[in-house]
């Protein structure tokens, strides 16, 4: 029976019978699984009150304020749960989550630990532990627990990006490339593995192997301003300003208000010579400063240099 006809022969019970306190959970539950967060909190803090001490009640009160964003509420359910039932390490692993999310490493750690004490081939755990060390910059306790995440799981996409980007920042591009390789076997569709594929490509001065990656980061992900600009580095050094205009103008169609994409446009025009296009695009530039990655004062000093050598 699909979810939605659930949630209504369900409803009619209750309407019948509001002391049915099981259809009561199994609509709440149902609510839940189906995106109505709003609807599913109502049945919970309900059933609290008549069920004060139910863990598990709790616990799905934490999953219902972590989708609504109330992480504060979300750590207390999830404390409580705990307080009742101090053995159940799914409780500590929402905690855990709930204060990465918050910005608490260390209490996300102690969590993390507590699940590894009762399970320790949890790779989920060594995965967020890793993660809590990057946060921390912590990083070789970082890479530590990715591996063992890897080791226990060797399909943790996120598990391998992270231990690419670790070797990476440390110089070791050769593993880098191997991670992200591994993660593109795992999940053909990840762009931003495609993307760090790209960059080292780039720097290593491959280009051939720099544009096919880039492509593939665009292909999957039309939003990604790195991207763009690495690619329009390539065509603007080989002179390629056709291609180098339409590709920034395709991505402005796809990010119409970011300022680093009408900084590269006034770029590429300024180097053709098409000065009234690189003002217009420069003074544009500026209308979006809060997206530009370059200093908006940077920016301005330099129009304001080329309309003054102009004006003589």
């Amino acid at each position: 029976m699909p979810d939605i006809e659930e949630i209504k022969e369900l409803q009619q019970i209750l309407k019948e019978d509001s002391t049915n306190f099981q259809a009561r959970r199994r609509l709440a539950i149902l609510l839940l699984d189906s995106g109505f967060n709003e609807d599913a909190l109502k049945q919970l803090h309900f059933l609290s009150g008549i069920f004060p001490n139910d863990a598990e009640l709790y616990y799905n009160l934490g999953i219902v304020y972590e989708k609504l964003k109330k992480l504060n509420l979300a750590e207390k359910s999830y404390l409580k749960a705990i307080e009742l039932s101090p053995d159940e390490t799914d409780f500590y692993y929402n905690l855990g989550l709930v204060y990465i999310d918050e910005g608490k490493y260390d209490k996300s750690i102690e969590a993390f630990n507590k699940v590894i004490e009762t399970d320790v081939d949890d790779a989920n755990s060594y995965f967020c532990l890793g993660l809590c060390y990057t946060l921390k910059s912590e990083n070789k306790t970082a890479v530590k627990f990715l591996k063992k995440a890897i080791h226990l799981n060797d399909k943790d996409i996120f598990a391998h990006f992270y231990l690419a980007n670790h070797y990476k920042n440390q110089g070791n591009i050769d593993l880098a490339i191997d991670e992200y390789n591994k993660v593109i076997k795992y999940c053909p569709d990840y762009g931003w593995a495609y993307y760090n594929l790209g960059a080292i490509a780039f720097e290593q001065n491959n280009i051939e192997s720099a544009v096919q990656y880039l492509k593939k980061t665009i292909e999957l992900n039309p939003k990604d301003i790195d991207a763009y600009n690495i690619y329009s580095k390539i065509l603007i050094k080989f002179e390629n300003w056709d291609e180098a205009l339409e590709l920034v103008k395709n991505a402005l169609k796809e990010n119409e208000y970011e300022g680093d994409l009408y900084y590269i446009l006034a770029r590429i025009y300024k180097l053709q010579n098409n000065f009234s296009e690189y003002e217009a695009n420069m003074k544009t530039a500026l209308k979006n400063y809060k997206t530009l990655s370059f200093s908006p004062k940077s920016v301005k000093k330099e129009l304001d240099e080329f309309l003054n050598v102009r004006s003589k």
